[in-house]
C-alpha cells in the first residue's frame, strides 16, 4: 500500500464546497479562548461539510493568522457568522426549527453513542469554552444535552477533539 499524493485525493474547490449540499449541523462555539482551536474547529467543519459555524462572546473571527494556521483556508469555505449573544442564537435556531444540541456533561444528558439522529431533522452543536464549557443559560434553553463517554481518570477533552469526535459520529448517523 502506498500513501496518496494531495493530487490524487479529489479535494473540491471552495467554489465546489460552496455548492455541495451540506451536512445538516450547525456548530455553534460559545466563548472559545484559543485561535488554534478555533482553526480546528473550521477545518473539521470543512471536513463533513457543516453547513454553517456561528463564533459567539469572545471567541475570535476570520480573518486572523492563528486561525487560519490552523485552519489551512477552511475559513474560505465554511460559511461563518459573528453573533454576540450565544443564548439569543439559540432561540433565534429554535424558531427556525433546528434542534440545539450543548455539547456537555450535564443532568441527564444523552450519551453520544446511543444518540440517533432523527431523519430531515437539522442539529446545532454548542461547544464551550475550554475552562467553563457551555454557559448554564445555554445548556438549559437546548433541547438536549450530548455528552462524549469518557472512561479514563480525566473526564474532559480538548474542544477541538470533541468537535472532531461530535461531528464526525453525527455525520455517519446522518449519512446511513
Amino acid at each position: 500500500m502506498r500513501k496518496l499524493k494531495n493530487s490524487e485525493l479529489g479535494r473540491k474547490t471552495v467554489e465546489e464546497f460552496k455548492q455541495t449540499n451540506k451536512t445538516p449541523i450547525i456548530v455553534v462555539l460559545d466563548n472559545i479562548r484559543s485561535l488554534n482551536n478555533i482553526g480546528s474547529v473550521f477545518r473539521t467543519s470543512d471536513a463533513f461539510l457543516i453547513e454553517k459555524i456561528y463564533l459567539c462572546g469572545i471567541t475570535a473571527t476570520p480573518p486572523n493568522k492563528e486561525i487560519h494556521k490552523t485552519a489551512l483556508g477552511a475559513t474560505e469555505s465554511v460559511d461563518w457568522e459573528y453573533i454576540e449573544n450565544t443564548i439569543d442564537l439559540v432561540k433565534k435556531l429554535q424558531t427556525e426549527n433546528v434542534k440545539v444540541l450543548s455539547i456537555e456533561q450535564a443532568e441527564n444528558s444523552t450519551m453520544l453513542d446511543t444518540f440517533t439522529p432523527e431523519t430531515n431533522q437539522k442539529y446545532a452543536v454548542v461547544f464551550g469554552n475550554e475552562v467553563k464549557g457551555v454557559q448554564q443559560e445555554v445548556v438549559s434553553s437546548s433541547d438536549m444535552c450530548i455528552e462524549i463517554p469518557q472512561v479514563g481518570t480525566k473526564h474532559s477533552l480538548n474542544i477541538s477533539v470533541s468537535c472532531g469526535v461530535v461531528l464526525w459520529d453525527l455525520y455517519t448517523k446522518i449519512k446511513k
